[in-house]
This record gives C-alpha cells, sequence and structure tokens, in this order.
C-alpha cells in the first residue's frame, strides 16, 4: 500500500511558500495530493480548475504530486484517496492555534485522520496568498512570491477585473 497524504488548500494563489511545502511533504510519501479546496466561503481571484492548472505548473517536476480540486469535507477527501495523514503548513504561531483547532475536530470527526504541520522555511514565513493578491491589485511586485508563470496569471486576471 502506498503512504500516501494530502495537502489541502484554497491556494489562491499558489506561492513560493506553498511550493514549499509540497516539495518537502512529497519527500514524506509515496504519493502527495494536492487538495484544490472549492471554498463557497470565499471569493477566490481564480476558479478551482485554473488553481489546479496553476499548481500542476508548479509542481510539474514532482512526479509523486497530484493535484485535484475537491469540495466538502476534508476528511472525506482524505477518507476517498486513502491518506494516511495530512500536511498543513505553520507560518507563525497565530497559524497554530486556527490548524490545532481544525485537526483537532478532523479527528472528532474521523479518529483515523492525522494531521502532520511542516513549519514554512525562514524564506516565506510572510507569504500568503492574500498578500499576493492585495499586493497585486495596487500593481505591486509580486515576484519575490510566486513563480513566474503564476505571477503573469495574477497580473492577468486582476487586469481583467479592473476593467
Amino acid at each position: 500500500m502506498k503512504k500516501r497524504a494530502v495537502y489541502p488548500g484554497t491556494f489562491d494563489p499558489i506561492t513560493l511558500g506553498h511550493i514549499d511545502i509540497i516539495k518537502r511533504a512529497s519527500k514524506l510519501v509515496d504519493e502527495l495530493i494536492v487538495g484544490v479546496l472549492n471554498n463557497n466561503s470565499k471569493t477566490p481571484l481564480f476558479t478551482p480548475e485554473e488553481r489546479v492548472e496553476m499548481i500542476r505548473e508548479s509542481v510539474a517536476d514532482m512526479p509523486n504530486v497530484k493535484v485535484m480540486a475537491f469540495d466538502g469535507l476534508l476528511v472525506d477527501f482524505a477518507k476517498q484517496h486513502k491518506a494516511l495523514f495530512v500536511v498543513r503548513g505553520l507560518r507563525a504561531v497565530t497559524d497554530f492555534e486556527y490548524e490545532f483547532q481544525m485537526a483537532q475536530a478532523n479527528r472528532i470527526i474521523d479518529k483515523d485522520v492525522d494531521t502532520v504541520f511542516l513549519t514554512t522555511s525562514n524564506a516565506y514565513s510572510y507569504i500568503s496568498s492574500s498578500t499576493v493578491r492585495e499586493l497585486a491589485s495596487f500593481g505591486g511586485d509580486i515576484s519575490k512570491f510566486v513563480t513566474k508563470s503564476v505571477e503573469k496569471k495574477v497580473k492577468e486576471k486582476i487586469k481583467k477585473r479592473n476593467k
């Protein structure tokens, strides 16, 4: 049986911090599934399909990483794909409280779903998708936060949105 994990998120857009977590998590398992959440409580810049495509481009050099969209409960998605655990990235102490609560709730829903936390590399600890979107919306330079391909797509999307 393959050792499989799920790294869930909105990834709107995927950042270098996300890619760092994906690279590191993919070394811990035979297969890492990046689950792109279709979150109805957020208004994303990109569609789930666009986010899946951006992530696939960003992880093309990682053969054991799969990318797919999902909605519904994370524990159901993890169980459906026979994941041994869920991976979550922590940038700062402020992330821990929320992520700890979610991990505990998931364990209550399904006692077989464990969560593994990876701390973000220092170089990416300040990056978030919302920061990237906000900076880009004001014409700021996002090249230090995302890949060149993602940067281009973010700029195009914001340009369209502002018309």
